[in-house]
Order: structure tokens, then sequence, then C-alpha cells
């Protein structure tokens, strides 16, 4: 007999469906799975056995044949347990067969029957509402994740038992909380306000925060360039309904989620001898990389010229796309990279180069040290800030601003760039291709020929010469105009020249 259940496949951080097909005819036992599977699919025939044993019910001594189709579709991990064994049931008429086809079903099967925690639920929850299958079945562990999906009747069970009852009706388990529960409720952010002096990089970070923008802070150990930066996710406007579940649904295929909808954005600062796959993604299976874990929020890169050079110049099209591409065996994995690039560096090995006889390095040494970062990384930074020492007055001053003014104002100039940018597929100036800048930056003429005379004179390159336009317009944002005026790209040049200074003042 034929039985038919439907799970899914992780594909990169996209659930792809699959059919779990179960044929059980006469002839000498065997159990064989077919379809692309990887070694933990393969080795589900044993768990899928014990479990059906274990659970009360009978193993059917018979050839047993289960199909995961498309067959194309490379499966892995071992999510499609359940669906198996359900289907193995269905076609050996332990279960109406017929009452698999309005479910689908996913997760890891114990030997004693029990379903386990399968990383990736909220994607798969999201595969079956787009399937429009109206129940899915899971782990109860992972019923909250999949309950974030609207419209979709939610199942969790505690093993192949219960999973049983609630295909039949018998017994079918409390739903799982609404999706409107609250996820990370990460602790206090750290405020502004505990900065003392840094006027330019305190309106760098809000300029970054109100268009998106990437930032290399460069300065002396001991500065607050690590400090500056941690603060940065404390003046960022909240995530989007729409962001939050694209988020929750990356971190869940990772193995990262937490509990409920993410509602913060992320802040990832991975060590400076992560590789780059680990940076960008990939191995095998492929898994999102920090650059996607970072998605729709900060990636901080401390100590920057610490990176291996190969890590940062993985970053290079992530950073100007907005997604990475991951080729594994001719198939194409696609994972997004939509994140603010924070990074901070010293301007030499010791740390000290321009502050007097303080520094030690020789000339081979700094030659060495600024090969670490390429040209074409550092061309896809916008705002490029020195970080000094603070003066003792600065320290016992009042701060120059907070986080709760500074999200405010970085607040209603994004609110200007998603009113003006409604219907087209930017949200914010950082993501303007050169069609939109040139119809939405209503640049006036004499801050034009501010550009134009940059970029004949070498200061800029054709990619530079937008960024600048885009941290102009952000730039007028922040200050309530629609139109960008010269002062904005005066500001915006200065906050490109090569960080080591920190006395550059707006125009």
């Amino acid at each position: 007999m034929l039985s038919r259940v439907a799970t899914f496949a992780i594909d990169g951080v996209e659930p792809r469906q699959v059919s779990v097909e179960v044929d059980i005819r006469s002839g000498l036992p065997a159990f064989t799975i077919v379809g692309l599977g990887d070694v933990a699919v393969r080795e589900s025939r044993e768990r899928v056995r014990s479990a059906i044993l274990n659970s009360g019910f009978e193993f059917p001594q018979r050839r047993i044949t289960a199909n995961l189709a498309p067959a194309s579709l490379r499966k892995a991990g071992p999510g499609f347990d359940a669906a198996v064994a359900m289907a193995i049931l269905g076609a050996s008429e332990q279960l109406p067969a017929d009452s698999l086809a309005r479910v689908a079903v996913f997760g890891e099967l114990s030997l004693s029957g029990s379903l386990r925690d399968a990383p990736g639920v909220l994607a798969v929850a999201e595969g079956t509402r787009r399937a429009r299958i109206p129940r899915l079945i899971v782990p109860r562990e992972r019923a909250r994740e999949a309950g974030l999906v609207d419209g979709l009747e939610v199942a969790g069970v505690e093993g192949l038992r219960e999973a049983v009852d609630a295909v039949t009706g018998a017994r079918l388990p409390a739903p799982p909380p609404s999706a409107g529960t609250p996820g990370n409720r990460a602790p206090a952010a750290l405020d502004l306000a505990d900065v003392r002096g840094h006027e330019i990089p305190l309106l760098a970070l809000q300029i970054a925060a109100a268009g998106g923008h990437n930032l290399l802070m460069e300065g002396p150990p001991g500065t607050g360039k690590t400090m500056l930066a941690r603060r940065l996710p404390s003046i960022l406007p909240p995530l989007t309904g729409e962001q939050a579940l694209e988020v929750t649904r990356i971190h869940s295929v990772a193995g990262l989620y937490a509990g409920g909808l993410i509602s913060t954005r992320p802040f990832r600062a991975p060590h400076h001898t992560i590789s780059a796959a680990g940076l960008v993604g990939g191995g095998n299976p492929p898994r999102p990389g920090e650059a996607s874990l970072a998605h729709h929020g900060v990636l901080f890169l401390d100590e920057l010229s610490e990176f291996q050079r190969v890590s940062l110049d993985a970053l290079r099209q992530p950073l100007e796309d907005g997604h990475v591409s991951i080729i594994r065996g001719q198939r194409a994995l696609i994972f997004p990279t939509r994140f603010m690039l924070v990074a901070a560096t010293n301007p030499c090995p010791c740390g000290y180069a321009g502050i007097g006889a303080m520094c030690s390095c020789g000339e081979s040494d700094l030659r060495r040290h600024q090969r670490r970062l390429s040209g074409p990384l550092l061309d896809r930074i916008d705002l490029l800030v020195g970080v000094g020492k603070p003066t003792e007055r600065e320290f016992s001053a009042p701060p120059v601003t907070d986080s709760r003014r500074a999200q405010a104002r970085v607040g209603e100039a994004r609110e200007r760039q998603q009113r003006r940018y409604r219907g087209t597929d930017a949200s914010c100036n950082c993501e303007l291709s050169a069609a939109q800048l040139r119809r939405y930056a209503r640049v006036e003429e004499r801050a034009q020929r501010l550009v134009a005379d940059a970029y004949d004179g070498g200061t800029l390159s054709a990619r530079g010469r937008q960024r600048v336009l885009r941290v102009a317009r952000t730039i007028a944002d922040l200050e309530g105009r629609d139109a960008v005026l010269s002062a904005d790209v005066l500001l915006a040049l200065s906050l490109r020249q090569h960080a080591g200074r920190e006395e550059v003042r707006a125009a």
C-alpha cells in the first residue's frame, strides 16, 4: 500500500516542500530510503524502526521503500524522521492514510519514540502556510516557534503516539502561545549617556543608524571605539513585523532560536580568528554565517586589521548585494546579508601611530598593517572616523547626547525615508540604487559641484561618489530637509576621509 505525507527541507534559509512517499509490498523484509538524503537521513531507518516499536505500533516485516521527493533536492538532517514514521504507519494501515493529506510533519525521533528538537521549525511553518496545508505537527518545545506564523494550526507533540492522535483527532495537544508573544527580551541597552567627548564619532553613529551606513572607527587603544560600537543598537529603530520574522527564521535555521519572536536588531561581534565560511556562511551542509545572523542588524568587527584578509574580502559581495551565494555541488544557496558593518581598528600594529614618539612600528610594519585592509573593502565603507583620546575636561563635562534623544532623531529620519521610498524595494538610504539616488536625492547645484570636484580630483571612486551622496541624503534627513545642501555634502566628504584624526568638524 502507498502512503504520502508532507514535510520540508531547509534550502539555505528557505523551506522546500518534500513529499515522503512510503510503499509497502510483499517480499523479504527490507527498509530503503531514497531521494538524495545525507547520512543523517539514511541513518533514520534505525531510529524510525525503534521509535515505531517502542511507541506501541507494529513495524511491517515486509519490503518498505521510502522516497523523499523531489529526488533532485538534497535533504540533510534528522527532521524527516517523524514524516517517514507517519507515512509507514499510514501505508501499513495503522493510521488512516487519507488523514495525512492535510498535515505536515517535522521533527527528529528518538529510539523511544519521542519527538526531538530540530532546527528550522519557523521556516517549515512558513513553508506549510505557503503550501496551504492547514496543520503542522512539530516537537512540543518548538510549537511556540511554529506558532509565530499566522493562519496555521500547530500541534506540538511529545512523541509518535501523540502525533498519531493529533492526525486522527483523538487527542489534540494544547495550542502554542500566540504569535504576539515577545521574544528576546534583551537586558537594558547600553546608553550613549555613558560616553564623554567623542562629538564627531557620536555624530557618525547617528548618521550610520539613520541611513544604515557602514562605519569604520580608527584610533589608539583604549579610546572608546568598542564602547561606541556596542551602544549603536540602543539608537537603532525597532524591527518591523516582517523583518522580525525574517531574522527569527535565520536564527532558527542556525539553531540559535531562544523562544518567541526576535524583536531587537541583531548585534553580532565575531572573534577575529573566524574563517571566511564562518563569516559569510558555508560548511556542509551550508549554514548561515555571521553576516546572515546580523541581517537587519549590526555586524561588528573589532580589531579589523587582525582578521584574515580572505575573510574580509569575502564580505565585499555581501556588502554590495545584500546577500551571499554559496555554491555547493552545482547548487546555489542564497543567504540574506542586509547588515550594517561597524568596524574598529588601530592605526598601526602597536596602536600609537601619530602620537608623538609612542609608536614603535617601523615603515615595513605600517605597510604590512595597511595591506591587511584592502582598498575595495574600505571603498564600501561610508564613514571613516578617527576616535581620539578624550580630554580631562570632556570627562567632567555632561554627555553630548543620550540614546533616547539620539534614537528619536534617528527614528524621525527613518520615517522620512520610509515615506519617500514607499512602493520601492529600498527601505533606507543605504539601499538606494544609482537610479533611485538620482530620483530621490534632490541635491542642490552647488552641492553637486562639490561632489564632482572631489570625484575629478581623485578623492572618490565611482562607488564612493554614490556613497557620499547617500550619506549626504541621510544628513539632510536628520536635519529634516527635503533638499541636500552643500553643507551636507561637505560633512559627508569629511567623514569619508581616512580615519586617524578627530579634529574634523562639520562645515
